[in-house]
């Protein structure tokens, strides 16, 4: 079992590394030797690069069978020996060395819970993880065409690992319920209903660089069609006839994962891995009851301030069905988005001396995962020097739930100062680790972009009482998290309870609600890192505040935090103490 890191003291530790995040250039030989030995398992097993994330295969799918789940246990194994072998380390290279070793017994627990038996979570799952590929993908000349070709015909055989990992999940009692069944049901259905030479799989060979002979291109489409029409297709309706059938019918009959054997023991891993801290799940239910009652009262405090007399629910109703609200196409709503970023852009250089040089794009999500899509996703794009932009992805149908006092929010959240601006600055650093540039510490990551949904207000990027009300109705939407995944999993909550947190506080619009209700229940544990990490970032801001008085700079504490990755909340809260110490 992972096991809790101690709290290391950095009061003594040189202003200077604290501020740059320096790594490597103080690494000792042995330590370095250890990273480097786990960046290249990471690279050559890339589920173990991100739990949270798996879909991200740098080549091949991920080998998920039990024999490869195996080695791969064994060879974390034999990291965690060698770095609990090493001597105490100071300043940075103990922070690198308790992350890693808490990283390495995170994913040990993980194989051990054989949590790949849940190969999908709703719209999440393995039948996506081809196409995650295809859309992340440039291909510059024909070997790399000839590369994805090659990729192309191995999908069947990671198809066939996948179902080997839900039957053993059937046999095992380990199976999904209805609800998050048919979210996969459907993304597999609007894979298959798509013609062939319309699929996804081949837009990176429709790309191909002109330089190839037209000849040449055109082989190498048809000659992946083929493989599209012969092989991929039909493994996808046979996994669809599997999910829709002897899957279906083993479905567990409670949402929560308390009712799988040892469901209670693996959600309250999930919850250490996924919040970084020892809360119990009681401990995190209580917080989001707090959080939901001061959220509420700020919400009536907006309200009021409109003139608005009657009830919340009328409230509610008035903004769903007054069509001020809502883009009358698909094309005004990537607008709204594209320019409240630009708007955005203009404040942050007096909240952020660092930022990114990536730019970033906003882009409607895939036709094929919208219907079981969130309302919006930041923070991908690959890597700018090889002529990568960022994307912030948002979801352009059903407009009528889709309201635009919701846009600043998700914009901050999303895009900058939220994921991209932390995932760019992640991706241009060249002190940081691989490991400390990671997306799986979803408490730091969807702690920080939480946070900078907060940050707005200050900023004034909310311009009129309806985007603050939108601002309090997401930040309500991560606080039902907290009492509603909590609530499901471990309380034993009925779906219609679960769900009436959301109907009964916030704003957020029927199709939101159900997809990210499904969402909680396929995976649970992740929602509740948002607030966990957010109210850490919030703490400690408040902390350096009192500390510093009128030497705290609002610049340099944003500055810091990024500049470290990532951390578990408990390594963060040292490393702002060491701040505040060395500014005083």
């Amino acid at each position: 079992m992972a096991r809790p890191m101690r709290r290391l003291a950095f009061a003594a530790i040189g202003f200077a590394w604290l501020c740059a995040g320096q790594t490597s250039a103080w690494a000792t030989p042995a330590l370095d030797a250890v990273i480097a030995d786990y960046e290249q398992f990471t690279d050559l097993n890339p589920i173990e690069a991100g739990r949270s994330d798996p879909a991200r295969a740098k080549e091949g799918w991920p080998r998920e069978t039990l024999a490869q789940m195996a080695l791969r246990r064994a060879g974390l194994a034999s990291l965690r020996a060698r770095l609990i072998a090493l001597p105490a380390d100071a300043g940075e290279d103990a922070v690198n060395q308790a992350y890693l070793r808490s990283l390495i017994d995170w994913r040990i627990e993980g194989l051990d819970f054989d949590e790949r038996r849940f190969a999908f979570v709703a719209h999440e799952g393995f039948y996506n993880t081809p196409y995650a590929a295809a859309r992340g993908l440039v291909l510059h000349d024909e070997a790399e065409a000839r590369d994805w070709i090659a990729r192309l015909r191995d999908v069947p055989a990671y198809f066939t690992e996948q179902r080997a990992n839900l039957e053993r999940g059937i046999a095992t009692g380990w199976s999904q319920p209805a609800r998050v069944i048919d979210v996969a049901v459907a993304v597999l259905r609007n894979q298959t209903a798509r013609p062939d030479a319309q699929d996804g799989l081949l837009d990176p060979l429709r790309a191909l660089p002109t330089a190839i002979p037209e000849a040449r291109r055109n082989a190498l489409v048809a000659e992946a069609l083929a493989i599209v029409s012969g092989t991929i297709r039909p493994a996808q309706r046979a996994m669809l006839a599997f999910i829709d059938g002897p899957y279906r019918r083993k479905a567990r009959g409670e949402i929560g994962i308390s009712a799988v054997p040892g469901g209670r023991a693996y959600y309250d891993f999930l919850l250490r891995y996924y919040t970084t801290t020892d809360f119990s799940a009681e401990q995190i239910h209580a917080m989001g009851l707090s959080e939901v009652k001061r959220i509420r009262a700020a919400m009536d405090d907006v309200i009021a301030s409109t003139g608005f007399t009657g009830s919340f629910a009328q409230w509610l109703t008035f903004l769903r069905t007054d069509p001020r609200f809502y883009a009358k196409s698909r094309e005004e709503l990537i607008e709204k988005y594209s320019a409240a970023a630009k708007r955005i852009d203009g404040i942050l250089p007096r909240y952020f001396s660092v930022l990114p040089r990536q730019p970033f794009t906003v882009v409607p999500v895939p036709p094929d995962l919208e219907e079981g899509y969130t309302t919006a996703r930041g923070g991908g794009g690959g890597d700018f020097s090889k002529g990568f932009a960022g994307t912030f992805v948002v979801n352009t149908s059903h407009l009528d739930q889709r309201p635009l006092y919701e846009v600043p929010a998700l914009t901050l959240h999303e895009a900058a100062p939220g994921h991209h601006t932390h995932g760019a600055l992640n991706n241009e650093s060249t002190t940081l680790p691989a490991f400390r540039r990671q997306r799986d510490l979803l408490a730091f990551r969807e702690g920080w972009a939480l946070y900078a949904e907060r940050l707005g207000h200050e900023m004034g990027v909310y311009r009129d009482a309806y985007e603050k009300f939108g601002s309090l109705s997401t930040e309500m939407w991560r606080a039902c998290r907290l009492v509603v995944d909590t609530g499901i999993h471990v309380m034993g909550w009925r779906y219609e309870q679960a769900r009436a947190c959301f109907t009964e506080n916030s704003a957020l619009a029927d199709i939101n609600i159900d997809t990210e209700l499904a969402r909680y229940i396929g995976a649970p544990g992740g929602a509740v890192a948002y607030k966990v990490g957010e109210l850490k970032i919030v703490e400690l801001r408040a902390r350096a505040e009192k500390a510093l008085g009128a030497q705290f700079d609002i610049r340099r504490f944003h500055d810091l935090i990024l500049a470290q990755g990532q951390l578990p909340m408990n390594l963060l809260e040292a490393r702002i103490d060491a701040w505040i110490a060395a500014q005083r």
